[in-house]
């Protein structure tokens, strides 16, 4: 099947369409007032004929043998020389309404002219003062259309009525009026008003075809006027806007909306279709009187040609056959079952059939018996589909399958004046120039600074070429004995790195190549070598990818599952698109996408690529944030977001060409290059041009508008962005934002807090509370609230204050990100650029090139403590230090090899702080009673020193036991030394008070009112509190001794009771290690 040929040649509205006798020249004219004539076998860049009279919309076209005329809404027809714009005379004129069709009769001497007067002029083209009327309508009348024979005349009228008259005797008469078939469209500005409803007489003169409101084509007999059959199709389905018959009645043409179906008279079945202008409708359709051709226009303006429509397969629409005179259906002999035995009697009838050119029926038509007529159910059901042939036997198809997109490369351009582009992306282009026996390749490339073009002669003739970020691939196929190849040539000067891969299996085709690596960040060779020259995937016909390592190691073999047809590569995977199964009959390519990782080959993602019907994918690509994206023939770009976490992705729609301002009043389509941020980089293609030319044209920037039904520019810019930022999110590792993602997150708030005062102005208070929860920093929301309070809206004010308040405490929004990439992101991060070596002669490393990650730094001070430090005070001792104290009841592995210093001896704060943590866990103490123990359950006369139990309390001293002592010690302090000079008071630590020495903290401990030794208070300022300090045995300290003899006079004076209780206490600890015959303790403390 050929490509259309377009052209532009009116402009938008009604246009119309004929061809002259001879099918040498076309005629159309339309709303611009102007009639074109077109050379029909001349292309699209022809420059028509022009006839420039009519003052208003010209409504119809119609050729004579020696004439053209024109119609037009100015109420005249105008008569025309042939072939020419000279302007003859005007032939007639209506009374003030336009005329809205003219039809020649077949001899060539009278026309029929219609308006919306209630009647038809007849005009005798000889002698134009003769003109008959036809009288009697009651509406408009549309169309008029001769029988072959010129003995019968068909209109059509506005009220849906169909007319046919006699015209042989020299009055006319009505003959038939056929009431309710055709749609009835009284409104002229309506759009079904421009559909050609006429007619269409059959060459045999037997019937004719019309469209009826029902959306059906049937066939009307001329014998009793009645509906004999109908052509109907699951796939041409919708209004029928025209309809059109070959020149040998054997095609019949119908135009529904921007397609057009092609149908067989004999067996009323859809032969082929094709798709016109995308969005346009058909008003005018017709085959050419002398080749293989149809053509039409729209009401866009454009003249459409559609060479070869019918197949080599099917009978010739121009050579007369038994089919040009012969009845609506063939006559076939009915099958009574199947012949088993008559195979010989079947090829004998098939040879007996005249082969020439003068042949009734071709041999694609069945046997034709006059006992039995094919019904609408029955025929379908008995009658082959097609015929056989006599020399394979094969059953040939004859319903429409949507033809197979072929692989393609991205970027690659068919051969045209002996050049073409291999590959045309954003990295350079790959040209080559037919030097017949050989080709010469050019590569060029954008950023001359990272690498350097490059040309050879090739002499395999490479058909595939694909420029990668590391490297450039070539590929040619199998020729004589020369199998399929694939080369690799990186971009450095080192002819040691190309490769080349062999296909050698015979027959085997190599359909399509992609490259992928890290990006190039200098020419540095050394750098290449470490970062690696990437990944190459090879496409065969074999239905596999073959993955290749980046200096030719292969690594695997992947079957397809489906046929190949593109794909392109990144750094870190390749995306394939394949045909899954075959085409289906409703114009679906039936596209899927898969995505491939190239580490594991793990398939990242896997769904159906979302091509409408009846087109067909463009391109495919990468934007640079190296999301997948692509473009097909709707002219909508979309991007695939998400596709870093598997089974999430989607394609989101991001651009419509067709709505862009500058294509307005244009004729240009759109080569996409690349996307880069919110711009479509692409080359702009004039005309009908289908892809880029030479010399290289240069690349336009297209700024991308996502194609929202409501037109808002602050809320598409939000949404834009809002993708964009969310793409750049998910290519995150364990970072939580960026420079770039902040300051387009910064002009998202802008934009929406402009909206939110929008709302605010508009009383639409739910609207601003949902553009508040969109604003990402807490700043904005002041700015929200103060544009509330503006307007008065105090309750707006206050739910955007809680909305501000709940955003604060919770967890931060980026945090939040990071946690969910992490549960749905795969479990390797992306790939990172190794450190560049350094560009001196020194190996030494260079950490200002390191872009990995800072290490871990280790601070031990920092960590939790697992292990109990014991510390010495100044009450762990009641005897001299020659003594050993007795050994701890807890395991040695809990004890520190030696006193802490001094630097870390901890403070009672953090002693409090730490004791309760649940990282240490104390050993179990026995079960002995402890007068220091906070017994919940004891009686208070039991115990003096017992107190309530208060939980989260400090420990504190007993106030009732150290008062006494302090006063002891104050009266023994007076009585010893009455003349005693007065010395600093020492600043002493708490007293024991607790079972594990636990000090209460300084700033509430009470001063101890003892004297002193100038020596000892240095000493305990230094902090030294070690052995040797308990060990002191100055006549001026207050040991323990003296604090037991002031507490056994105390407890003399107090109830038998209490004192048993005390003897009882001291025998048993030996938690402190207290007793009467121990000469120390040990204190022990946990540390945090």
């Amino acid at each position: 099947m050929s490509k259309l040929i377009t052209s532009s040649s009116h402009g938008k509205g009604h246009t119309c369409l004929t061809f002259s006798k001879d099918g040498l020249r076309a005629f159309t004219g339309g709303q611009d007032c102007i009639v074109r004539i077109w050379k029909v076998n001349e292309g699209a860049e022809q420059e028509p004929a022009t006839a420039v009279e009519a003052e208003s919309a010209v409504t119809c076209v119609a050729a004579a043998d020696d004439c053209w005329l024109s119609s037009s809404e100015d109420t005249e027809v105008r008569r025309y020389s042939r072939d020419s714009t000279q302007f003859d005379a005007p032939l007639t004129s209506t009374a003030g309404v336009p005329v809205r069709c003219i039809a020649i009769d077949p001899k060539g001497r009278r026309v029929a002219v219609t308006s919306d007067e209630l009647f038809v002029k007849v005009v005798d083209m000889e002698d134009i003062m003769n003109v008959n009327r036809l009288e009697g309508y009651t509406s408009g009348v549309r169309s008029a259309t001769w029988h072959p024979s010129g003995s019968l005349l068909a209109t059509c009228t506005c009220d849906g009525k169909i007319v046919i008259w006699n015209m042989a005797p020299k009055e006319p008469v009505i003959e038939k009026t056929i009431d309710g078939l055709i749609p009835a469209v009284i409104d002229t500005d309506s759009p079904e008003f421009s559909y050609d409803c006429s007619v269409v007489w059959h060459t045999s003169g037997e019937y004719f075809f019309v469209a009826t409101k029902g959306h059906e084509i049937v066939t009307i007999s001329r014998t009793d006027w009645t509906k004999t059959s109908t052509y109907t199709d699951k796939n041409a389905s919708g209004s029928i806007t025209a309809l059109a018959l070959s020149a040998n009645g054997v095609y019949l043409a119908s135009a529904s909306q921007s397609r057009v179906h092609v149908w067989s008279t004999q067996n009323r079945r859809l032969i082929t279709t094709q798709l016109g202008t995308p969005g346009a409708t058909i008003t005018q359709l017709a085959f050419s009187p002398r080749e293989n051709l149809i053509a039409w226009t729209d009401t866009d303006g454009f003249f459409t040609r559609w060479p070869k429509p019918i197949s080599e397969n099917y009978p010739d629409p121009i050579k007369v056959t038994g089919a040009t005179s012969g009845p609506a259906t063939i006559p076939v002999k009915r099958k009574t079952g199947l012949d088993l035995f008559g195979d010989d009697q079947q090829e004998s009838a098939l040879d007996n059939i005249n082969d020439d050119g003068d042949v009734d029926l071709d041999e694609d038509m069945p046997d034709v018996d006059d006992g039995w007529i094919v019904d609408d159910m029955d025929g379908a059901l008995n009658a082959p589909d097609a015929g056989v042939s006599a020399k394979d036997g094969f059953v040939k198809e004859m319903v429409s399958i949507t033809k197979a997109q072929p692989p393609f490369q991205p970027g690659s351009t068919p051969m045209e004046n002996r050049k073409r582009y291999l590959a045309f992306n954003m990295i350079g282009v790959i040209e080559i120039t037919d030097q017949d026996g050989h080709n010469i390749v050019n590569v060029e490339f954008f950023d001359r600074s990272l690498r350097k073009g490059y040309h050879f002669q090739d002499g395999f003739k490479y058909d595939l070429g694909y420029l990668g970020e590391r490297g450039a691939v070539f590929a040619c196929q199998p020729e004589n004995n020369h199998p399929a190849e694939v080369f690799f040539k990186s971009y450095n000067a080192l002819k040691t790195n190309d490769w080349t891969y062999l296909l050698p299996r015979k027959g085997m085709k190599c359909l399509g190549i992609a490259a992928g690596g890290l990006p190039l960040h200098s020419r540095n060779n050394s750098d290449t070598e470490l970062q690696g020259y990437g990944h190459v995937v090879v496409a065969t016909n074999e239905n596999d990818l073959t993955f290749l390592s980046g200096t030719g190691r292969e690594r695997r073999i992947m079957a397809l599952g489906g046929d190949f047809v593109t794909m392109v590569a990144s750094a870190e995977w390749v995306f394939v698109v394949y045909r899954a199964g075959s085409t289906t009959i409703d114009g679906s390519q039936n596209f899927s996408y898969s995505i491939i990782n190239f580490e594991d080959f793990s398939v990242r993602q896997r769904d159906v690529l979302p091509v409408p019907k009846c087109h067909t994918l463009k391109w495919i690509g990468l934007t640079d944030q190296g999301a997948p994206a692509m473009y097909d023939t709707t002219g909508c770009v979309h991007v695939l977001t998400k596709y870093r976490i598997p089974h999430h992705a989607s394609w989101a729609r991001v651009m419509d060409t067709n709505l862009l301002e500058r294509r307005q009043g244009k004729d240009e389509s759109y080569w996409p290059v690349g996307i880069t941020g919110s711009t479509l980089m692409c080359v702009i293609l004039k005309g009908r041009q289908e892809c880029p030319g030479f010399p290289k044209p240069l690349m336009q920037e297209l700024a991308m508008r996502i194609p929202f039904r409501h037109e808002s520019t602050q809320e598409e810019f939000i949404e834009r962005e809002s993708l964009l930022v969310q793409t750049m999110l998910d290519s995150l590792d364990e970072e939580l934002t960026t420079d770039e993602i902040m300051a387009r997150e910064k002009a998202m708030d802008k934009e929406m807090v402009q909206l939110i005062q929008a709302a605010c102005k508009a009383n639409n208070i739910p609207r601003a509370i949902e553009l508040s929860k969109l604003l990402h920093y807490t700043a904005t929301f002041d700015a929200a609230m103060k544009i509330a309070e503006f307007y008065h809206l105090v309750g707006l004010k206050e739910k955007i204050g809680i909305i501000k308040a709940d955003r604060e405490e919770n967890e931060d929004r980026l945090i939040v990100a990071r946690n969910k990439r992490r549960r749905w992101m795969k479990p390797d991060p992306p790939l990172r650029q190794l450190a560049e070596p350094s560009t001196s002669t020194s190996s030494r490393f260079d950490p200002l090139g390191d872009t990995r990650p800072p290490p871990v730094i280790e601070r031990p001070g920092m960590a939790r403590v697992t292990k109990p430090i014991i510390e010495n005070t100044r009450y762990s001792s009641l005897a001299p230090s020659t003594q050993t104290p007795e050994r701890s009841e807890w395991d040695d592995s809990f004890l520190t090899e030696s006193p802490p210093s001094v630097d870390s001896k901890r403070k009672r704060p953090e002693i409090e702080e730490s004791f309760p943590s649940s990282d240490f866990s104390m050993p179990p103490p026995k079960q002995k009673s402890n007068p220091f123990a906070r017994k919940t359950n004891q009686d208070v006369n039991k115990n003096p020193f017992a107190r309530k139990a208060e939980p989260n309390r400090t420990i504190h001293k007993s106030e009732s036991f150290f008062e006494k002592v302090d006063a002891a010690e104050s009266e023994t302090v007076s009585r010893k030394r009455p003349s005693a000079p007065k010395i600093k008071e020492k600043k002493e630590g708490p007293k024991q008070a607790t079972l594990f020495g636990m000090l209460p903290k300084a700033n509430k401990a009470s001063k101890t009112k003892t004297k002193q030794p100038l020596a000892e208070s240095e000493s305990l300022q230094s902090g030294q509190e070690t052995q040797t300090e308990s060990q002191m045995t100055d006549a001026d300290d207050i040991t323990m001794a003296d604090v037991n003899s002031l507490e056994t006079q105390e407890t003399q004076e107090t109830q038998e009771t209490q004192e048993d209780s005390q003897q009882v206490v001291s025998a048993d600890w030996e938690e402190t290690q207290m007793t009467d015959t121990a000469p120390s303790s040990l204190a022990i403390t946990s540390e945090a």
